[in-house]
C-alpha cells in the first residue's frame, strides 16, 4: 500500500481520536481517513495544533498526533516544548528535506531535524515509505514508556511527500501502547518495607503527589495511604486535582504556585514522600521546600530521576500506582500510630485553616473590578461534576493554586501549562475533543488568550464547545513588581507600554466568531454566565473584567 494508505490505517488501528494540524502535510493520509472515525481539527497555526495534541493527550491518557509541513516544523517544535515538560505522550509528524536536494537552496528548505531533540523524547528521520510500519510502533512506544513524553517522525518531502510511495507494510498495532502508562513496575518488596518503617519513624512526615501520580491514576491508592498513616498530604498543580480540597489531610499546593499554609508546613517537615514527582525547581520553590538535608522518599518511574535533586533514603522505582498498593497491602493496623500523629496533623489543620480565614475577605468580595479570588470561588463551586479545567501558566496558575478549591463531592481534571503562556485555550479544545461528554473550562488572563485567539474559529467550525473564563485586566499585570524592581521602586510614567494592552471587548470578538460571548462586571454575574456559557452548547467565552492592581501573592519563604 502507499505511505499514506498505512499511515491512516496505522492511527486508527492504534485508537487515535483525533489529528490536529496545519496543511499542507500527509494530505494523502489525511484523505485517507475520509471513512475513519478520526477527528481531523484544521488550526490556525503550527503550535495551536501541538498544543491542541497535548490537551488531548493529558485529558485522554492517549497519545495525541499533530502535524505539520516542513516550512512550518520549527513552529510545531516549539509547541511541543510544553508537552516535554509535563511529559505528555504527543506525537508529531513533520516534512523534512529529501536527502538528494540537502545543500541546494530548495524552496522552504532549512534542517528541522535538530530543533526537535531538545524538544522530543525521541526523534527520528523516515527516509523511505518502507519504514512507516516499525518508526511509528517505535514512536507510540518511546511516548506512552517510562516517564511519557513527545515524539516526532521527521518524514522526508517538505509534505511529507514519500506518502505516494508504495511498499509491502504489515499492520501491527499494539494496543498496549496506546495509553499511559503502557507498562507498570513495580520496586522490591525490601525497598517497599524500609519505605514503610521511615515512614511511621518520622515525627512531621508530608507526602506530595505530582503529576505522575495523575498519568498512573493513583489518586484513590494516595489518599489511602495518607489516611492509614494519618499523614498531611499536599498535591503539586500537576496533582492538584487528585486530593478534594476539603479532605482533612490535604495541606494545599507547595513550591512557587502554592499555598503559604503548604509552605510552612514543608518547612517543617522532617520527611516527605514525593509520589510521581521529579522534586523540579517549582514544586520545591527551587529547592528551598523541604530545606537542604530533610530525608526524602521518592517512587517514581525513571530512575535517573530518583535522588536527582535530594538525596534518597528510599528510592521507589516503579508505577506510582502500583507502589502504592503494595504500601496499602503491607501496611499493620496499629491504633497507636494515629496518636503518634496526632499534634502534627492538628498543627497541619490548624495552619491551613488560619490560611483560609486570611483569604476569606478576597473569596468573598464585591467589589468592582472583581477580584481574582472571587473569580475563582464562583469557579470552584459551579464547577461540574466530572469537568476538566484547564489552566494558563502565570497569575492563572497561580490562582488555581490558591484559590481553585474543589471539594469531594465532585470528580474532576485539571491540566495546567507548564511554563508556556497561551497553552490553556488551544490545549482546553484539544481536551474536549479527547473527552466530548465532559465539560471542559479553560481559565486563562487576557495576555494568554491573546496567543491563539484565532482558534475561537477552530472551535466553532468544528463544533468544539468548551468554556473559555477569560480573568481580563487589559494587561500582563503579573509584570507589576518585575517593573516596580526594573525602575528602582516605582514606574515611570511610560512604563505601562510595556506591560499594558488596549482595551478589548472579548465577549464581542467571541460574538462576530460564531461562538457565546458573556462579559461579567459585577461578581453577582458569574454564575449566570456560566450556567448560559456551558448549556449552550457552544463555544463561550465569559470575559470577566477583574483588577488590575490584584497581584497573585508571591510564595512563603519563612
Amino acid at each position: 500500500m502507499t505511505g499514506g494508505e498505512f499511515v491512516a490505517k496505522f492511527l486508527n488501528a492504534q485508537g487515535v481520536g483525533a489529528i490536529f494540524f496545519v496543511p499542507t502535510m500527509l494530505s494523502r493520509a489525511l484523505a485517507a481517513m475520509d471513512d475513519m472515525p478520526i477527528k481531523r481539527v484544521l488550526t490556525h497555526g503550527e503550535k495551536a495544533a501541538a498544543y491542541m495534541a497535548d490537551g488531548y493527550a493529558r485529558a485522554s491518557r492517549r497519545p495525541g498526533v499533530c502535524a505539520a509541513q516542513a516550512v512550518g516544523a520549527a513552529n510545531l517544535a516549539a509547541g511541543l516544548r510544553d508537552a516535554y515538560m509535563a511529559h505528555s505522550p504527543v506525537i508529531a509528524l513533520t516534512g523534512g528535506r529529501f536527502g538528494h536536494q540537502k545543500y541546494k537552496v530548495n524552496y522552504q528548505e532549512c534542517d528541522d531535524y535538530p530543533t526537535f531533540h531538545q524538544m522530543t523524547k525521541a526523534n527520528f528521520e523516515i527516509d523511505t515509505a518502507a519504514r512507516f510500519p516499525d518508526l511509528l510502533r517505535q514512536a507510540f512506544r518511546e511516548a506512552t514508556t517510562g516517564t511519557p513524553g513527545p515524539v516526532n517522525l521527521l518524514i522526508a518531502g517538505k509534505e511529507g511527500d514519500i506518502e505516494a510511495d508504495s511498499a509491502e507494510m504489515e499492520l501491527i498495532a499494539e494496543e498496549v501502547y496506546s495509553r499511559v502508562p503502557a507498562h507498570r513496575p513495580a520496586p522490591e518488596e525490601a525497598h517497599i518495607m524500609g519505605a514503610l518503617q521511615i515512614l511511621k519513624a518520622a515525627e512531621r512526615p508530608v507526602i506530595v503527589v505530582g503529576g505522575g501520580a495523575r498519568w498512573s491514576g493513583a489518586g484513590a491508592e494516595v489518599l489511602k495511604l495518607a489516611e492509614k498513616l494519618s499523614i498531611p498530604i499536599a498535591a503539586s498543580l500537576n496533582g492538584l486535582s487528585l486530593v478534594p480540597d476539603n479532605h482533612p489531610l490535604y495541606i494545599g499546593v507547595p513550591g512557587t504556585y502554592s499555598r503559604s499554609c503548604t509552605n510552612r508546613l514543608m518547612r517543617r517537615a522532617d520527611l516527605v514522600l514525593y509520589v510521581g514527582s521529579q522534586t523540579s525547581g517549582q514544586v520545591t520553590h527551587f529547592w528551598k521546600f523541604p530545606t537542604a538535608g530533610t530525608p526524602v522518599i521518592q517512587i517514581g518511574i525513571d530512575p535517573s530521576d530518583l535522588g536527582r535533586n535530594y538525596p534518597n533514603k528510599v528510592s521507589l522505582l516503579g508505577d506510582a500506582k502500583v507502589t502504592l498498593q503494595l504500601m496499602n497491602r503491607a501496611i499493620v493496623p496499629d491504633a497507636s500510630h494515629a496518636a503518634h500523629m496526632a499534634p502534627w496533623t492538628a498543627e497541619a489543620k490548624e495552619t491551613v485553616k488560619l490560611w483560609r480565614e486570611e483569604v476569606a475577605s478576597c473569596r468573598d468580595s464585591d467589589a468592582v473590578p472583581i477580584r481574582p479570588e472571587r473569580i475563582l470561588e464562583e469557579v470552584g463551586s459551579w464547577l461540574p461534576n466530572d469537568a476538566i479545567v484547564v489552566s494558563d501558566t502565570g497569575h492563572a496558575g497561580m490562582w488555581c493554586a490558591q484559590q481553585l478549591w474543589i471539594e469531594d463531592d465532585k470528580s474532576w481534571d485539571f491540566l495546567r501549562a507548564s511554563g508556556s503562556l497561551g497553552w490553556a485555550f488551544p490545549a482546553s479544545l484539544g481536551a474536549k475533543v479527547a473527552m466530548p461528554k465532559k465539560p471542559v473550562v479553560c481559565f486563562t488572563g487576557d495576555g494568554g488568550f491573546w496567543y491563539h485567539l484565532q482558534e475561537l474559529e477552530t472551535a466553532v467550525r468544528c463544533g468544539i464547545p468548551t468554556v473559555t473564563v477569560v480573568n481580563n485586566n487589559d494587561a500582563l499585570n503579573q509584570e507589576t513588581m518585575i517593573f516596580d524592581h526594573a525602575y528602582g521602586g516605582k514606574q515611570s510614567a511610560k512604563a505601562s507600554e510595556m506591560w499594558h494592552f488596549s482595551k478589548v471587548d472579548f465577549s464581542a470578538v467571541a460574538e462576530k466568531m460564531g461562538a457565546l460571548g458573556i462579559r461579567v462586571t459585577k461578581p453577582g454575574e458569574m454564575r449566570s454566565a456560566l450556567d448560559q456559557a456551558i448549556s449552550s452548547g457552544r463555544p463561550a467565552v465569559v470575559e470577566v473584567l477583574s483588577d488590575i492592581k490584584a497581584l497573585a501573592p508571591n510564595p512563603w519563604e519563612g
